[in-house]
């Protein structure tokens, strides 16, 4: 049997199982990905666990994606391995910036620091969570760096003080006078001219 039929299959087959749990699926480069609702996901990942047809015994990963523009801004999306049947599964969800997920930790333990990481890096909320804090950023961190809107700069800068002999955290402050901005294609490069060009004309 070819990968394309098992996939359609075991879409088929979770079509029928999870019928109102999931939204739709989809087949793309050699994966399925799975669509449910947002409060359905601990039914959905059990039975992924369990289902004799299934068992996505593995949490490879959970990440998110940011869409600043979408009512539902964040994507959550699990991806799950079946070593036994040598296959994989993407589970996405969808919340707002004011929703929280269910945790999974009870499901798979992986999920543990995982879930962590997307509080972190985006500031979704996981009910349930054994232990919800920063795992990535330092304490007193202010924003969720993986935002679109999140600056590239940041909200402060840390640098070891001399005279104070610790570490300090000050406001960033980019000094724009001086910067020179040619607004040119990396690949073209700047017409810069240096000295001593002139000697070869």
């Amino acid at each position: 049997m070819s990968k394309p039929d098992t996939l359609s299959e075991l879409a088929a087959h979770l079509d029928d199982a999870l019928n109102e749990d999931v939204r739709e699926h989809a087949i793309a480069h050699g994966e399925l990905t799975l669509t449910i609702h947002r409060d359905r996901v601990k039914k959905v990942l059990r039975f992924l666990r369990d289902d004799p047809a299934c068992r996505f015994t593995t949490l490879i990963d959970i990440c998110g994606v940011d869409w600043p523009s979408r009512s539902d801004r964040f994507d959550v999306v699990y991806h799950l391995l079946s070593m036994h049947n040598n296959t994989r599964i993407r589970v996405l969800l969808t919340v707002a910036e004011d929703a929280n997920v269910d945790s999974v930790v009870d499901i798979y333990p992986a999920a543990n620091w995982f879930e962590r990481e997307a509080f972190d890096m985006y500031g979704v909320v996981f009910d349930g969570h054994p232990d919800l804090r920063r795992i990535l950023t330092d304490y007193g961190f202010e924003g969720f760096p993986l935002r679109k809107d999140f600056p590239l700069t940041g909200f402060v800068e840390v640098r070891y003080d001399e005279s104070q002999k610790r570490v300090v955290y000050e406001p960033v402050n980019l000094v724009q006078e001086y910067r020179d901005f040619d607004f040119l294609s990396p690949w073209e490069g700047a017409r810069l001219v240096i000295p001593g060009d002139e000697k070869a004309q």
